[in-house]
């Protein structure tokens, strides 16, 4: 009897590994067909050491981009070596936001923007979701 229990509860959990294990497969996939699908990006950056205000700036863009699924969004660490270039072309060394277009080179710097309105939830996610629109625009 307590075998067959056993064997049912390990049976269970593999199930359960293997369920799981397979939905991160797929949200991979869906990032990368989400990535090849975007016109703009949205790029944030930020120094080794975050405070309250750059968490809550990435926090907000991300709830707003919820509504514009195929943007996506990085966070850059100006810090690492290895984001020195990327750092350099955007001119950021510390907390920055950016809109940026990666075929057209065009970008918009929101940063003064984000720290205006990060204490303001609804009115960080309404006019980023009007500045994200204007630069789709053109």
């Amino acid at each position: 009897m307590n075998n067959k229990i056993l064997t049912s509860v390990f049976a269970m959990f593999m199930l359960l590994f293997i369920s799981c294990n397979g939905n991160s497969q797929t949200k991979k996939a869906t990032a990368k067909t989400t990535t090849a699908k975007a016109t703009i990006e949205i790029i944030q950056f930020h120094s080794e050491h975050r405070c309250m205000t750059c968490n809550k700036i990435e926090k907000l863009t991300r709830l707003t981009l919820k509504d514009f699924p195929t943007i996506p969004f990085s966070l850059v660490n100006v810090d690492d070596a290895k984001n020195e270039k990327k750092a350099e072309q955007f001119e950021a060394t510390g907390t920055a936001l950016f809109l940026y277009n990666p075929k057209t080179g065009k970008k918009k710097d929101l940063t003064d923007f984000a720290f205006m309105n990060a204490g303001d939830e609804a009115k960080f996610q309404k006019e980023l979701k009007k500045e994200i629109q204007l630069f789709l625009k053109g």
